[in-house]
């Protein structure tokens, strides 16, 4: 691992040009992917396919050398190994069969679930641990309780997440119930991916955000500090990336707070502000706006070494605020790359 510069930059090494991957860095935008996927049916055919899954995980290293791959997957399967109905509408994102009381969170299939159910999931990490490039760290990841309970309760993707704001207010117990059991399922298929060789996990909280005052430290804070305690309590060394996107404020310490190896920002706080507050305590990770990948130019080279300069001083990851969205033209991924990589002579 000592030639794999996402896994130096995690260690809390400050390198002269950081790391670099992107979340969704395999996806539709890619017309590889857009191949692959037709060639397996439907989006969760994909998933649990792993020869295809470690396909479009590969494509994205072989066009444009990343330091790192992340498992092809999604963070709604742990929910369906839990018990949920889940489907994808297309053009419009997924279904699950929504819970609403204590009677389904408690009819929910045990933690331990996730072995069996997700099996697949583990094959592909295995194919990408051996067919990975020696110098690509390979990354495993889940979806933060949170994040997972919000698509759960509401059986799809909502712009505020009211439905599970209105669960936790009127029923903190069944809440905390559906929370409890989430939690407990991340640490067991997080664990296993990393059993099966992934060398950095990530917890992605997409709605961290939504949370406020005691809620943002019980739900989104305690779970992160129960899931990276676990893993490294099995898996020593294993570096965990957090995500609490648009934490905002929530930002500052909660690599202190959490045990995370490196906090990932979204592109709604500056990399100034996050170099002072935020990287301060270790790792950082990100943050270039998604849009800058659809309209490219001088806007593009300009930002991406903005962001470079800024975290300079200490450990960075870099990456995209939010994932990589379909619209993106290929050529401007290859174009933040050389710029990220052109020597510092070259940009002073």
């Amino acid at each position: 691992m000592a030639d794999k510069l996402l896994m130096r930059a995690l260690a809390g090494e400050t390198l002269d040009v950081p790391p670099a991957w992107m979340m969704r860095q395999a996806g539709r935008y890619l017309p590889e992917y857009k191949a692959t996927r037709a060639q397996a049916g439907d989006f969760l055919s994909l998933c649990y396919t792993p020869d295809l899954a470690a396909e479009v995980t590969l494509q994205p290293i072989r066009r444009f050398g990343f330091d790192a791959a992340i498992l092809f997957a999604d963070i709604l399967l742990v929910p369906q190994a839990l018990g949920a109905d889940l489907w994808f509408v297309t053009g419009e994102g997924p279904r699950l069969s929504p819970l609403t009381d204590r009677a389904g969170i408690d009819g929910l299939r045990s933690a331990d679930a996730v072995h069996d159910t997700l099996n697949p999931i583990y094959e592909t990490v295995r194919i990408l641990a051996r067919e990975l490039p020696s110098d690509v760290a390979l990354i495993g990841f889940a979806g933060a309780p949170w994040t997972v309970a919000t698509y759960m309760i509401a059986g799809r993707g909502t712009p505020d997440q009211a439905p599970a704001h209105a669960l936790k207010d009127s029923d903190r117990d069944a809440f905390d119930a559906l929370m409890a059991r989430i939690t407990e399922a991340t640490i067991e298929y997080l664990s296993a991916q990393i059993d099966a060789g992934a060398e950095v996990v990530k917890v992605f909280d997409s709605w961290a955000g939504s949370l406020k005052g005691n809620d943002f430290a019980r739900y989104a804070v305690d779970p992160a500090k129960r899931i990276i305690a676990a893993l490294k309590a099995r898996h020593p060394g294993v570096p965990v990336i957090a995500f609490p996107r648009e934490a905002g404020q929530g930002y500052v310490g909660f690599a202190r707070e959490t045990g995370a190896d490196c906090v990932a920002i979204d592109n709604s706080v500056t990399p100034e502000w996050a170099a002072e507050h935020v990287q301060r305590d270790g790792c950082v990770q990100g943050n270039l706006a998604p849009g800058h990948m659809v309209t490219g130019g001088q806007a593009l080279v300009d930002e991406v070494r903005h962001i470079r300069e800024a975290f300079r001083r200490g450990p960075h990851v870099f990456n995209l605020g939010h994932g990589i969205t379909p619209d993106a033209d290929p050529d401007n991924v290859s174009l933040m790359l050389e710029t990220l990589r052109e020597t510092r002579g070259a940009q002073e």
